[in-house]
């Protein structure tokens, strides 16, 4: 089994492999000279070559492919993701450029609203069995040990009921935000991945870390420390959360494109799908970029409880007054992972 895997991988690492190596190429030149020194041909091929080469990060965190192959891929798509959407991005005009606000004060959003179905389904498995979760475990905290080892739950209790009043040093804080980004960017990219199946891996992990959030929040309160652990949370967890959600809803979008790709053959739904869902991705892993520093530096931080809970809720408010809201009206624009109208 193990050499028919590896062959697999050699099969599809040889067949990308010029895209993958015109892309780097692409990159470096831009990292170098700017956008500007580059061909016309070369700047128009280099959103298409973006969005492949996130659609094999996709395909190879899903077929399990060996860690040196992901990481690979994961460092090119950084990259060209730096060059398309960072500094040197540029504004453009009729002619198929894009503004950088545009593509997140517009396409984010209003991509995000055009598969509400998948949205709203993936936040029922997530936000159901994490109710569910909290409450079996206030009823009998020792349900929570079947969804996570006792030897975490125990510590993890002790650290919360100490309280905020010490802070946390910075030091510590970029420790922290570096496991932060490691640990949520690698949950939403299994909720969103894995979708791939049918929608089937997309809709377990978004039940299981639910239910397992859940589990966690149900039992320190049961100890006592629940006014602690609610502290913690509320100011990061509109963006940490719904980001969660937001990777698994495209998940489900890209399973769905598998059952019912229409007209389409399966591999070409797939492939269209996971372009159109790729800003909704992209922008999740923005969400948990900005969660990870305000849990690492706020979350900890020994300011007051009230403070910490007006900032919490105005974030909330503002997140989903933002997926509501933005970009309603605004003039449409082709843009790499929008869908058409």
């Amino acid at each position: 089994m193990a050499v028919a895997s590896a062959l697999t991988e050699k099969a599809f690492a040889d067949r990308r492999q010029k895209s993958w190596d015109e892309l780097d190429s692409l990159s470096r030149t831009t990292s170098r000279r700017g956008l500007r020194k580059l061909a016309a041909a070369d700047v128009a091929n280099l959103p298409s070559l973006y969005r492949d080469a996130c659609a094999d990060l996709a395909a190879a965190e899903a077929a399990r492919y060996s860690a040196p192959l992901v990481a690979y891929l994961r460092s090119l798509t950084a990259s060209a993701h730096t060059i398309l959407y960072g500094p040197h991005a540029r504004a453009r005009g009729e002619g198929g450029e894009i503004r950088l606000q545009h593509a997140w004060l517009v396409a984010f959003p209003r991509a995000v609203r055009q598969r509400w179905r998948a949205m709203s389904l993936a936040a029922g498995l997530f936000f159901i069995p994490l109710a569910i979760g909290v409450l079996l475990t206030l009823r009998d905290p020792t349900f929570a040990f079947r969804i996570a080892p006792e030897s975490m739950l125990r510590p993890l209790t002790e650290a919360y009921a100490s309280g905020f009043d010490a802070g946390r040093d910075a030091g510590e804080g970029t420790m922290m935000a570096g496991y932060y980004v490691y640990n949520n960017v690698g949950i939403a990219l299994r909720c969103f991945a894995l979708g791939i199946f049918g929608g089937l891996g997309s809709a377990f992990y978004l039940v299981q870390n639910g239910l397992s959030i859940g589990a966690v929040l149900g039992y320190v309160a049961s100890q006592g420390a629940g006014a602690n652990i609610g502290t913690f949370i509320v100011g990061h967890g509109s963006l940490e959360l719904g980001a969660i959600v937001l990777s698994g809803g495209a998940g489900l979008s890209l399973g769905w494109s598998v059952v019912a790709p229409g007209e389409k053959t399966r591999l070409l739904a797939l492939q269209s799908t996971a372009r159109e869902v790729l800003v909704i991705v992209a922008g999740a892993s923005v969400m948990l970029l900005m969660a990870a520093g305000i849990e690492a530096f706020w979350s900890a931080s020994s300011t007051p409880r009230v403070v910490k809970l007006g900032v919490g809720g105005t974030l909330f408010f503002l997140v989903v007054a933002y997926i509501l809201i933005a970009g309603r009206g605004a003039p449409r624009a082709r843009v790499p992972g929008e869908g058409q109208p």
